[in-house]
């Protein structure tokens, strides 16, 4: 299973997928908001395994990404080589499914030529559902992403696709090598302004942060980096998380941005909070930890009330 499911922040659903080096390659499905799971639905549209990390979601759709890094198990399993590699004359596409789809049969395809993404940070509607906009880190020289780490650049692009037309346009929103960016998550699956990324060193080490005011790509093109901090020499941080402040007038980016700090020279690992409003993303609390937290991707900030409904759980189970 993805370790990406998208959680609709209206209705509570969970939107997943799980995808295999035997067909069916990429299997669909959603939880609903009491967590039971729905009949799955297999995409036999994707003709050879393919290396499907993550997942967007809109009102009405569920965007998948088939991209130029596959997985290739006859290999694997022939020859000991690696299971994963990279496809150059494959062309990369964006696939998009209604969100309630019982099957694949609405299932649509879009190339995107040399768009290999696997992260996505966002995506919405826009034209009254007639187009749909993508906000995701391309890996460029994606030739070397599982070999040669220090020569890949992630480029933030945002690419609308028009369903009537079938046409699809691009964009990069900023020259920075960027990944991992995450959200206010309220704004799942709608339109957002405001996006949080670190900053490849190259990953796994991440040397900073930098806010991206997405909605600048619409009035030019210049790059959409509107604030940024880097943690100097020797400290590289963890991927961020936004925690948005508990109050339904707040602005979009009203909230704090929070990561891992370890510092090279020191050996110190610090917890970091940062005003997510300001220009400098200004620290507002800085824990020393006891121990090295080790360079890492993905992770997630739990509530202590939400901390305490599984405990509860897990006892009663």
């Amino acid at each position: 299973m993805t370790a990406h499911p998208k959680i609709d922040p209206e209705t509570n659903e969970a939107f997943a997928y799980r995808y295999d080096p035997f067909p069916p390659f990429l299997t669909y499905f959603r939880v609903d908001p009491n967590g039971i799971k729905t009949t799955d639905v297999p995409i036999f549209s994707i003709k050879r395994p393919t290396l499907l990390h993550d997942i967007a979601i809109t009102k009405k759709y569920a965007i998948f990404s088939d991209i130029q890094i596959g997985m290739n198990p006859i290999k694997f399993i022939l020859t000991s080589g690696s299971l994963v590699g990279m496809n150059s004359r494959k062309i990369s596409r964006l696939g998009v499914i209604p969100r309630y789809a019982k099957d694949e049969s609405e299932m649509r395809w879009f190339d995107v030529p040399g768009f290999n993404n696997l992260h996505a940070i966002n995506a919405w509607e826009e034209d009254g559902g007639d187009t749909i906009v993508l906000v995701a880190p391309n890996i460029l020289s994606v030739e070397h992403t599982l070999e040669r780490m220090d020569m890949i650049h992630g480029c933030v692009e945002k690419v609308k696709i028009n369903l009537n037309s079938g046409v699809v346009s691009r964009h990069p929103i900023s020259t920075r090598n960027l990944d991992f960016g995450v959200i206010n998550p309220t704004y799942v699956g709608k339109k957002n302004k405001y996006v949080y990324a670190a900053i490849g060193y190259p990953p796994p080490k991440l040397s900073g942060i930098v806010k991206l005011d997405v909605s600048i790509a619409e009035v030019d093109r210049r790059d959409c980096i509107v604030a940024c901090r880097i943690f100097g020499e020797g400290c590289f941080c963890g991927e961020p998380f936004f925690l948005a402040k508990n109050n339904l007038e707040a602005d979009e980016d009203d909230g704090y941005v929070m990561l891992y700090v370890h510092n090279e020279k020191t050996g110190e690992s610090n917890f970091l909070v940062m005003d997510a409003t300001s220009p400098n993303l200004d620290i507002v609390a800085n824990v020393k930890l006891p121990r090295r937290v080790p360079y890492g991707f993905h992770g997630i900030f739990v509530r202590e009330s939400d901390l305490n409904k599984l405990l509860i759980y897990i006892y009663i189970s």
